[in-house]
């Protein structure tokens, strides 16, 4: 019997697969150089984001402090371990440790008064605007000589989402529930779909920080925070369980409270859920708390030093902060 058929049969057989393995490997390094470029490669969009905001901003930005010069009292400059009083705007830190063993938590409390609310202000990694641009919370915090700053949305992992930062618009591509601060002093959660970047600043937006989602609203608990999706993208599509947190809350007009919480890290902190973070903020006194990013990039920086323990054994690049100078 011949072989030359079999070996024939055999020969196609094996280019089949090789083919197939070949255009399995392309695909993949597509998916893989797309991935890249989506989520590492950094795209800037503003390369001088401080000028960029001086030609742009509707507003002169108020330290906070009172500018009578009568009283000498009312301008002073007084930094503790734990405070910072300049003029109208303090911040106080304050640890709280709850529960023992694996069930331990850890979190850190900032409330936060402001002179003027234009004192809470935004700064992006690198002074530049656009993708997957980041940098360490205490880094960007120093160079913008800041004296308090937490990890911002992380508005950089995203292409969606209203951005207005110190009063400046920089992308109006509405997907999610935001969280506004206005120039009065004011707060609130709002529908990105119902208004445009453009409205919200004529309004007298100052910030906007795309994420979610609102956790406490009129001083309640909202109802189905556990299963809400923050992307429909790739990665970053789950927030539920315990985790490392952070989150913005509001007492009143000018009077905020921020909270990171670590976790990951058995015996000292295991982190929270949602619901459990907005009991926190309810218990804080906040009418209103919005969930930030959290995980490895949950941050609190004080006086020059990370006051928090990051998951991730040390700080994770993000692309945003909020901050005091000082």
């Amino acid at each position: 019997m011949e072989p030359t058929p079999r070996r024939k049969r055999r020969t196609r057989r094996r280019n089949v697969i090789i083919a197939s393995a070949l255009t399995t490997t392309l695909t993949l390094s597509g998916a893989a150089a797309w991935a890249a470029d989506r989520y590492l490669v950094q795209h800037v969009e503003i390369d001088d984001v401080a000028a960029y905001e001086a030609e742009n901003s509707p507003v002169t930005v108020d330290d906070g402090a009172d500018d009578t010069g009568d009283d000498e009292e009312s301008t002073e400059t007084v930094l503790t371990d734990t405070s910072y009083t300049s003029g109208e705007t303090s911040v106080e830190i304050s640890t709280v440790v709850e529960g023992s063993g694996d069930s331990t938590v850890t979190y850190y409390v900032a409330e936060v008064t402001l002179g003027d609310a234009t004192a809470l202000r935004s700064a992006f990694a690198n002074n530049q605007f656009g993708e997957n641009i980041t940098d360490l919370t205490s880094s960007i915090a120093e160079e913008n000589d800041a004296v308090f700053a937490i990890n911002g949305d992380y508005y950089g992992f995203r292409d969606t989402g209203i951005v207005i930062r110190n009063g400046v618009v920089y992308r109006d591509e509405p997907a999610r529930t935001g969280l506004v601060f206005y120039t009065d002093g004011s707060v609130e959660v709002y529908d990105e779909t119902a208004t445009s970047a453009d409205e919200l600043v004529a309004a007298g937006a100052w910030n906007t920080l795309s994420f979610g989602p609102a956790i406490v609203e009129d001083g309640a608990v909202v109802d189905g925070i556990e299963d809400v999706e923050v992307d429909t993208n790739f990665g970053n599509h789950s927030i539920q369980g315990d985790q490392p947190r952070t989150a913005v809350g509001v007492i009143d007009d000018n009077h905020l409270v921020f909270v990171v919480v670590d976790g990951r890290q058995s015996g000292y902190s295991e982190g929270v859920t949602l619901t459990e973070l907005a009991d926190i903020f309810v218990d804080l006194g906040a009418t209103t708390a919005y969930n930030l990013d959290g995980g490895g990039s949950s941050t609190m920086f004080f006086d020059g030093e990370v006051v928090n323990s990051p998951s991730n054994g040390g700080e994770r690049a993000t692309s945003d902060i909020l901050y005091i100078a000082g």
